[in-house]
């Protein structure tokens, strides 16, 4: 039989083994196949999965250097008892493993490197054509945006009613689905498209449902939605860049309730061995961001104006990493969540950063195409991304470990500041527009003082080096912030 596998890796990349078994009847139930990965103490069981054609595959994501020793097991005696031995060897160039939270309410890489989510939406864009496909691709490349939010099945709502090219089990809509067969080759596409994003340095945010849907995948009884959930952590938790997000506003899905989320949680911490971060996203209602398996909190905005102003209050009620995945998008169609400007968009995006969250991108401008970015992805054609480029700029050449807020008394009730108490302080006056702001920096300490303006994208320095109170000068216009930096400490 055929037993392959590279006798090689770069550590935070994923091995694959691939195995021949039998085809026949139902080999994605009827057939096993597992595998154990030991390195000393670090011990890994990966669940493999089949893939068409008689071919099935168990993914491993090397995450120590050194030799590992596997072995399989199988229903199927052929398969049961193969081993082997991998040598995992150093990362290639800017690979980091993993995203982690990171100091409570902030991310990192598995090595530690800092990481700033700026994230976007293209729901469906793997259900598009090759061509805008490859255009989506193209544009985040070119992008600041490092995290994608993505659905797994296809979308029907305003501006996408075409039919995908693939679907996810074997069937039809009008002859009716068989859920216990998955179409390998849709999942292939799909794996293909995250390895895509990977390689641009782009994090998959996948979700796994979603309410908008004519084809029955929203409405798929527990054991099916069990399987679907099995099959697609086997295939995919070996890949670095993904992230989980169980829902995409989990309140609009009837078929659904609380222990049915609570049980897909389980199904993927005893399936993912490496732990990726897990969020569930909101309609209307939160749900309960307590739960131990939900590692940061995923929102969709509150109120019409006010989303991101919030970002404190919720970093401390629920002690977890803010990422306001959907903050409203900039555009122009009907929706009131789909029309706010560009100037409107790096507002909010600015607010959450200055209060210690992140906050998510998304564009709905209309074109004779229906290719809207927030769902089907293409080009680019709003203000705001060059601003949230800005934007992370600032926040690279901040503290390492993240901005969080910072109180500085009744004088500042008025504006937000953020930053690294002693080290480093934003101070943000978005829609307001003084003419000057007297400002406080420590007394222990020499700062830095620069003007940003966020929407010119210009950083304008004050000549010398400033302690205590100090008056600032500013053109009197809205989205203004001021940067102080200290440059050394007074002994």
């Amino acid at each position: 039989m055929n037993f392959s596998f590279p006798s090689t890796v770069s550590l935070w990349e994923t091995l694959e083994i691939a195995l021949e078994g039998p085809s026949d009847g139902n080999p994605f139930l009827d057939v096993q196949v597992s595998a154990r990965f030991q390195f000393g103490n670090r011990r890994l069981d990966i669940k493999g999965f089949y893939d068409g054609g008689g071919v099935f595959r168990i993914r491993f994501l090397a995450d120590r250097q050194g030799t590992w020793d596997f072995q399989i097991s199988s229903n199927v005696p052929p398969i049961d008892g193969l081993s082997g031995q991998v040598s995992v060897t150093a990362p290639q160039k800017d690979r980091h493993g993993p995203v982690r939270v990171s100091k409570q309410f902030h991310f990192a890489h598995e090595d530690s490197t800092p990481y700033l989510p700026v994230g976007t939406t293209c729901y469906v864009w793997t259900h598009q054509s090759n061509a805008l496909q490859k255009k989506t691709l193209e544009t985040l490349k070119g992008s600041a945006f490092n995290k994608l939010r993505m659905c797994v099945f296809p979308k029907h709502y305003d501006y996408n009613t075409n039919e995908p090219t693939l679907f996810p089990f074997e069937g039809s809509l009008e002859d009716g689905w068989d859920f216990q067969k998955p179409n390998p080759e849709f999942f292939r596409h799909l794996e293909i498209q995250i390895s895509a994003l990977k390689g641009i340095g782009v994090e998959a945010d996948l979700i796994l449902f979603h309410p908008y849907d004519r084809w029955g995948f929203s409405k798929m009884d527990a054991a099916a939605d069990d399987f679907y959930l099995r099959y697609l952590t086997a295939r995919l938790a070996a890949f670095p860049n993904l992230w989980w997000s169980l829902c995409n506003e989990y309140d609009l899905m009837e078929a659904k309730a609380t222990p049915d989320w609570e049980r897909f949680a389980k199904i993927i911490l005893e399936n993912d061995p490496w732990d990726h971060l897990r969020s569930i996203h909101n309609c209307r209602e939160f749900y309960d961001h307590t739960k131990s398996w939900i590692t940061h909190c995923s929102i969709q905005r509150q109120d019409v104006y006010k989303t991101s102003e919030l970002t404190a209050e919720w970093r401390e009620r629920w002690h977890k990493p803010v990422v306001i995945d959907e903050c409203a998008y900039e555009g122009n169609i009907n929706w009131g969540w789909g029309n706010i400007s560009g100037e409107e968009m790096t507002r909010r995006f600015w607010e959450g950063a200055v209060r210690g969250g992140y906050v998510g991108h998304g564009e709905t401008y209309l074109n004779s195409r229906e290719e809207l970015w927030w769902s089907k992805g293409g080009e680019l054609v709003g203000s705001s991304p060059p601003r949230i480029a800005f934007l992370r700029r600032i926040l690279e050449e901040g503290p390492q470990g993240g901005i969080d807020p910072i109180s500085m008394g009744p004088a500042y009730w008025d504006l937000p500041v953020g930053g690294v108490v002693d080290k480093f302080y934003l101070f943000y006056f978005g829609q307001s527009q003084p003419s000057y702001r007297v400002i406080d920096v420590p007394t222990t300490g020499h700062y830095r003082v620069e003007i940003l303006d966020t929407w010119n994208m210009t950083v304008t320095p004050m000549p010398g080096l400033f302690s205590g109170k100090l008056k600032v000068e500013l053109p009197a216009r809205q989205f203004m912030a001021v940067r102080a930096t200290l440059a050394e400490t007074i002994l």
